[in-house]
């Protein structure tokens, strides 16, 4: 069902103005969009190894601006138009456990998670929704997406097209790896206060929106 969504991004990298494409493609996956930037990211630096954190950074940009986009929908549009793209997008029944989550842990979730794989767009319109403190939400995203994205930039602008085949082997595992060393403080301190632990353990049977909370 993907596949054409996709090899339709990835003949914009040849585009003219694929930079824009590039922008677009980061601005809607961090709301609804279900695939990611990085392989057209990908491409376009090993095309252009100059312009590879120029790339990162419009990624970064683009990508923080539709997350802000999508904790918009969370915030305002739940209801109308929030519930059926967590449908279609396959992320409803994830949706209770992240928004407790997000809720017990704030910043912390963003960057664990918007610095990985998983969908950015799950915590957008989650944070929305909980009504995180839009401060918090908008420092920790910048932080995540610019490490995700700049990496691969920095990347490509140092050591060119030899890389490529360092960053789809490795890049998982280098980002999980600083990941868990810069956030294991803020989860460590969390635990010695005391409410880490409490935080998982109410989280960890979540699976219906009337156990998070009731929004006031």
């Amino acid at each position: 069902m993907l596949q054409r969504p996709y090899e339709w991004m990835m003949e914009k990298a040849a585009h003219a103005h694929a930079e824009r494409w590039l922008f677009f493609f980061s601005f809607i996956e961090s709301s609804f969009f279900p695939i990611p930037p990085h392989p057209l990211l990908g491409l376009m630096c090993l095309a252009r190894p100059d312009r590879a954190i120029r790339y990162g950074a419009v990624c970064t940009i683009a990508s923080v601006l539709g997350g802000l986009f999508g904790y918009s929908i969370g915030y305002f549009a739940y209801e109308t138009i929030g519930v059926s793209l967590l449908q279609a997008l396959g992320l409803w029944d994830t949706f209770p456990a992240a928004a407790c989550y997000l809720r017990e842990f704030g910043a912390e979730i963003i960057l664990i998670k918007g610095a990985t794989p998983i969908p950015f767009k799950l915590l957008t319109l989650t944070a929305g929704f909980i009504q995180m403190p839009l401060f918090d939400f908008i420092w920790s995203s910048v932080l995540s997406r610019a490490f995700q994205f700049m990496l691969v930039g920095i990347l490509f602008w140092k050591f060119g097209a030899p890389i490529k085949a360092f960053i789809d082997k490795y890049l998982a595992w280098v980002s999980a790896g600083f990941i868990i060393i810069v956030v294991g403080g803020f989860v460590a301190f969390s635990m010695l206060a005391g409410g880490g632990s409490k935080a998982s353990d109410k989280c960890s049977g979540v699976t219906t929106m009337e156990q998070v909370f009731q929004r006031t």
